[in-house]
């Protein structure tokens, strides 16, 4: 299972919980291989290259699989709609909103009164111009009625994250996951969670999706195979990762990560995929976003 992104981060994770899970179930090895670099399009170029034989899987992000065809100026290294058959979905992480602990609104509804008096002030930022970062930042200006705000891009969340911690930055949107320990600790204020139902891993956090039903931002990760895979080989890979996924035993573990079960067959996770992509067009055509800008 091929993963584009390093060691430790939430697609990791991910693919190691369902490694693990297949293996206490069926007795095989499923080998995690990292190839990180270029937004994950590395490893799904490795994946889109391999014998369709079943063999070798990756994971395929919203991010890269959605985010990246809809933003002008994204470099894809390979057709992903040609080269790629997506086997299934798996899980997804919700993104919650975090402000300095010094800024001078404590709530998201304070947070939007504040910036509609102040156009341009407050500041969000990004793992970089088109990420999932700025589309969060920028579907909460949309839906609080045009806010205007101002992006900061970063090379990386952590970066993004301590500026947040030291007041360099108001804002940031980025996986529950990425951020509790900041939470718990006091180091950032918790403002919500785009998610229409607690997550486990912060379940006293307000949910966004009360005042603005339209911001749910749930980062999905699903399985993917090279394009020529046999209908019937998808379809038994599919099953095979959505019983480890759907396990009781496994709901405790991704629990503690903060991921959420999302068990969707192959066509399921490919509308999925078409639906999301009309979706994040939207923002990115209102928020005039590109890859290669700030």
């Amino acid at each position: 299972m091929i993963v584009g992104f390093a060691p430790g981060g939430t697609a990791d994770i991910a693919a190691r919980i369902a490694a693990e899970a297949i293996q206490k179930r069926t007795g095989h090895i499923v080998v995690v291989d990292s190839k990180t670099g270029a937004l994950g399009y590395i490893a799904l170029k490795s994946v889109g290259n391999a014998p369709p034989d079943g063999y070798t899987v990756g994971i395929g992000i919203m991010g890269s699989l959605v985010v990246g065809p809809v933003v002008p100026g994204t470099q894809i290294p390979l057709d992903l709609d040609k080269e790629l058959k997506p086997i299934c979905n798996l899980v997804g992480v919700p993104m919650a909103l975090i402000a300095r602990p010094t800024a001078p609104f404590k709530t998201a509804a304070e947070l939007v009164a504040y910036a509609k008096a102040n156009p341009g002030k407050v500041s969000y930022g990004s793992t970089g111009a088109g990420s999932t970062n700025q589309l969060g930042a920028e579907l909460f200006a949309a839906e609080a009625g045009g806010l205007k705000m101002l992006h900061v891009p970063y090379r990386g969340g952590a970066p993004a994250i301590a500026d947040v911690a030291a007041g360099q930055i108001d804002i940031f949107f980025a996986n529950i996951s990425e951020i509790v320990g900041q939470i718990s600790s006091g180091q950032v204020r918790a403002m919500g969670i785009a998610s229409k139902v607690p997550n486990p891993m912060a379940p006293d956090l307000p949910l966004l999706t009360r005042d603005m039903p339209t911001v749910e931002i749930n980062n999905w990760f699903g399985l993917v195979g090279p394009a020529g895979l046999p209908a019937d080989i998808a379809a038994s890979l599919a099953k095979l990762f959505l019983d480890a996924i759907n396990d009781p035993a496994t709901k405790p573990i991704m629990d503690s990560r903060g991921l959420v079960a999302i068990p969707q067959d192959g066509p399921t996770f490919q509308a999925q995929i078409t639906k999301d992509r009309e979706r994040w067009a939207k923002v990115v055509k209102q928020g005039n976003i590109r890859a290669d800008n700030n």
